[in-house]
């Protein structure tokens, strides 16, 4: 059906939403034009594309794009697709295309900054309007992208804010992941773990930040890794990663949930991954810091313990472990997980294996945590689809929130602050009145 801006407002009050915005087809192609047509979306870092040539293939909503390095040593994103029939150029994933693209189809070729290049048997275009230098003939670049510290977005709208203001206060998490290295850089390594969620890509961004579920869902893995740890007489950190869902509502409810226009946010870390004087991976970390930064900003880079970042639209970077969630939305009721994890340049190898130890616990396919959240959410995606009700209940401390710059506080952890303030974003894109700049590309 086509949505009227009364019937989209009408969707989201201030302490509940429709439970259609997770189940609606046509609200979800009308989510892939107004949000992700419209807003920066991270495509990936550049570190994957270190040379000319390079490309990194993946989803921008429900379009096809490519991240590639050209000769001129920048970054672009083209549209995935040849302008002669349609073809897609180059598969999903990553490789080098060598000094141009060429399509498998009919042999067109590209620069590698998406220019028309050649096509064979030229005489057949003769008497047409065929023009080499017209951009219907050339691929065809997103209308913006920017990068900051090495991550990049992309915007599909030809006008908006430009990447930091989008950004706002969660900027700061970018900055942390990247200072706490001693040269203040990052790369993606280790490969991508790829996860299937039978879900709507919204339940994800909101369980990111709901402190409540933590020791009922994961109940089972609390208990294994608290059952090792007895019979080990001691409580490693991978076990340790673990056991921390388990902790009281108590514990949870002293966290601070901070939100931010756009419908960003973080949570505050929910564990210290070893304090300096007395974890040796730490210890080694905090002093290459002390030697490029000194002992008082050393401090306060580790010191920064978020657990959850979230860039809406985009996913969730994890500063402490070093690694990025990215969600790509593939249809109303499936999305697709990318795990990047980041080494630090300079930093000791010990820390970038800790990282790779936190994904696997965590996020890889084997992970007794992951597991749990994944048949949540086919469960909430299922029950929505039933006849038993139809709103979705936000009402945790509502109307406790403090306003702060920018956005708000929760005054408790398990408030469902960062769920509303999602949607709060949600209905502001979803209530564009015109949709052309999203298209203008």
């Amino acid at each position: 059906m086509a949505y009227t801006n009364e019937q989209i407002d009408a969707l989201v009050r201030d302490d509940s939403v429709h439970k259609s915005v997770y189940t609606d087809p046509d609200l979800y192609q009308l989510e892939m034009e107004r949000i992700y047509g419209h807003a920066w979306i991270y495509v990936g870092h550049d570190s994957q594309v270190p040379n000319a040539g390079d490309f990194y293939a993946t989803r921008i909503g429900d379009q096809d794009v490519i991240m590639v390095r050209a000769n001129d040593k920048k970054v672009y994103v083209l549209y995935n697709r040849c302008p002669h029939r349609g073809a897609k150029l180059v598969p999903d994933g990553c490789g080098n295309t060598g000094k141009f693209f060429r399509c498998p189809y009919h042999a067109w070729t590209f620069k590698l900054d998406g220019a028309h290049l050649a096509a064979p048997m030229k005489s057949g275009f003769e008497g047409t309007c065929f023009d080499p230098k017209h951009p219907d003939f050339s691929m065809r670049q997103l209308a913006r992208v920017e990068s900051y510290r090495g991550f990049v977005f992309a915007s599909q709208a030809a006008q908006g804010d430009d990447l930091k203001s989008f950004l706002g206060g969660v900027i700061t998490s970018i900055d942390n992941l990247c200072d706490r290295s001693p040269v203040g850089e990052v790369e993606v390594a280790g490969g991508v773990f790829k996860v299937w969620q039978n879900s709507n890509w919204k339940v994800f961004y909101e369980n990111l930040h709901d402190t409540m579920h933590a020791q009922v869902t994961h109940e089972s893995s609390v208990v294994a890794a608290r059952n090792q740890a007895k019979e080990m007489g001691e409580m490693p950190l991978e076990l340790h990663i673990m056991d921390g869902n388990g902790e009281p509502y108590s514990f949870w409810e002293k966290l601070d949930l901070c939100a931010y226009d756009n419908g960003h946010g973080y949570m505050e870390g929910i564990f210290n991954p070893g304090a300096a004087e007395r974890d040796p991976v730490t210890r080694a970390h905090f002093e290459v810091l002390e030697q490029a930064w000194g002992r008082e900003r050393a401090l306060e880079i580790l010191g920064m313990n978020r657990h959850n970042t979230i860039i809406y639209g985009s996913g969730s970077p994890h500063t402490v472990f070093q690694q990025f969630r990215v969600i790509r939305p593939v249809a109303v009721d499936r999305t697709m997980i990318e795990i990047q994890t980041f080494r630090l340049k300079g930093a000791p190898d010990a820390v970038f294996k800790r990282s790779l130890m936190y994904a696997n616990v965590i996020n890889s396919p084997s992970s007794n945590v992951m597991a749990d959240d994944v048949e949540v959410y086919k469960r909430c995606q299922d029950g929505n689809l039933t006849h038993g009700g139809d709103w979705i209940s936000l009402h945790r401390y509502l109307g406790t929130d403090r306003v702060v710059p920018g956005g708000m506080i929760s005054t408790n952890g398990t408030s469902e602050l960062p769920m509303r303030n999602q949607f709060r974003a949600w209905k502001q894109y979803m209530l564009a009145t015109n949709t052309e700049a999203a298209h203008a590309a």
